[in-house]
C-alpha cells in the first residue's frame, strides 16, 4: 500500500463501500425518520381523539351539557313565560280588546219566532195604552146617525179631548148607556177562558159589550132645548138651529111633530141622532128620568174621524149652526120653570113612543 497516495483513516477517508454503506445508512435513517413522523402523527391523532373523548366525558361529568340543556330548557321556559306574560298582557290590554272586537264582530241573529213574539206583545201593549188614554175605534151598528155615519163605518174616538176641554154643542159623542139608556151589561161568561177572551177583545177594541151609543150633543147643562118653533126648528136657549147640513134627507128636526121643552140638568147632556125618524135618543127616553138626558161622566170621547171604509174616510167637524154666539146665553135667563118643561117633555116623549109603536105595527 502506497502511503503517500492514500489518506489516513483518521481523516475520515471513506471507501466506496463505506460510502455506500453510509448512503444506505442515511437512507435507512430517513426511512426511520419518516416512520417516526408517521408514528408521531398517529400518536398525536390518538392523543387528539383521546383528548376529545376526555373532554366529552369531562363535559358530561361536569354537567356542561346538562347546563346547556338546562339553559336551553330555561330558554324555552323563559320564552314560554314571556309568551304567556305577553298573552296575559294582551288579554288584559290590547289582546283583550282585540278578542272582544273579534267576538263582537259576528252579529248573532235572533230567531224569527222570537222577533215576531216581541212585535206582537209590543203591539198589544201599545194598543192598550192608546185605547185607555188616547183613542178608541168604534163600529156603527145602526142607521140612527145617517147620513153622517152609516152602518159599518168605523170611527176613531178621542178619549183625551174632554180632559183638556169641555164638551161642545154639535160634538158627536160616544157614551155608555149602562145605568141610563141601555139595558144592564150581559153577564160575564161562566167559562174562565171565554171570560178572559171577552175581556181581552173588549180591551183592544175588537168587540164591545153593546151598551155604547153614538149621538150628537144638542144641549149642555143649563141649556133650554125646545121643539119646535113656528118654522118647525129645534131651538137652544131661544136660538133656532139650522140642521140642514147634517139631518137625514127628508127628515124634519122632530120628524113626528111631537113637542118637548127641556132644561138640561147639571152634569147631563141632551142628545139627538141625525136620522131623527130612525133614532131612539133623548126624545124617547124622557119617561126614563132626567128628561132623557145622559150623564156627562158616561161619555167615552168625541168621534172626530171616519177611518173605514176607505171611501168614507173623513173628519167629523162641528156644524156651523152650533157656533152661534147667542147659544152661550145662560139658560137661567130664559123664564121657563123646570116642572113645566118636564111635563111638556114627558108628553112629547109619550106621543113619540106611541107613534113609533104604530109605525112598527104597520
Amino acid at each position: 500500500m502506497d502511503v503517500e497516495s492514500g489518506q489516513p483513516e483518521s481523516a475520515g477517508a471513506m471507501s466506496p463501500e463505506d460510502a455506500s454503506v453510509a448512503g444506505n445508512g442515511t437512507a435507512g435513517n430517513g426511512t426511520a425518520g419518516h416512520g417516526a413522523a408517521r408514528d408521531a402523527a398517529e400518536a398525536a391523532r390518538d392523543d387528539a381523539v383521546a383528548q376529545a373523548s376526555a373532554d366529552s366525558d369531562g363535559a358530561d361529568n361536569d354537567g356542561a351539557d346538562n347546563d346547556g340543556t338546562a339553559e336551553g330548557s330555561a330558554g324555552k321556559d323563559g320564552a314560554a313565560e314571556d309568551s304567556a306574560a305577553e298573552g296575559s298582557t294582551d288579554e288584559d290590554g290590547t289582546g283583550k280588546d282585540g278578542g272582544a272586537q273579534a267576538s263582537a264582530a259576528p252579529v248573532r241573529k235572533r230567531p224569527f219566532w222570537r222577533e215576531l213574539f216581541i212585535i206582537v206583545i209590543a203591539a198589544l201593549v201599545l194598543t192598550v195604552v192608546i185605547k185607555v188614554f188616547l183613542f178608541q175605534v168604534f163600529s156603527i151598528p145602526s142607521a140612527s146617525m145617517e147620513n153622517t155615519l152609516l152602518p159599518g163605518d168605523r170611527i176613531l174616538v178621542n178619549r183625551l179631548v174632554y180632559h183638556l176641554r169641555g164638551i161642545d154643542r154639535g160634538d158627536i159623542v160616544v157614551f155608555s148607556g149602562n145605568g141610563s139608556w141601555g139595558p144592564p151589561p150581559p153577564p160575564l161568561p161562566s167559562n174562565p177562558v171565554e171570560r178572559t177572551w171577552e175581556d181581552f177583545t173588549n180591551l183592544i177594541g175588537l168587540s164591545a159589550p153593546g151598551t155604547d151609543y153614538v149621538k150628537r150633543v144638542i144641549g149642555l147643562p143649563g141649556d133650554h132645548v125646545k121643539c119646535c118653533d113656528a118654522e118647525g126648528r129645534v131651538t137652544v136657549n131661544g136660538v133656532p138651529l139650522n140642521e140642514s147640513s147634517y139631518l137625514y134627507p127628508g127628515d124634519q128636526p122632530n120628524s113626528d111633530d111631537t113637542s118637548y121643552s127641556v132644561v138640561v140638568p147639571p152634569g147631563r147632556l141632551f142628545v139627538l141622532g141625525d136620522h131623527r125618524s130612525d133614532s131612539c135618543d133623548s126624545r124617547c127616553h124622557m119617561l126614563d128620568g132626567d128628561d132623557g138626558t145622559i150623564p156627562e161622566n158616561e161619555v167615552v170621547g168625541r168621534a172626530f174621524v171616519i177611518i173605514w171604509p176607505p171611501s168614507r174616510i173623513g173628519d167629523l167637524p162641528i156644524p156651523s149652526t152650533f157656533k152661534q154666539a147667542a147659544l152661550n146665553a145662560s139658560a137661567a135667563a130664559v123664564n121657563y120653570g123646570p116642572a113645566v118643561a118636564g111635563g111638556s117633555a114627558a108628553a112629547g116623549a109619550l106621543a113619540w113612543r106611541r107613534r113609533r109603536s104604530r109605525r112598527r105595527s104597520h
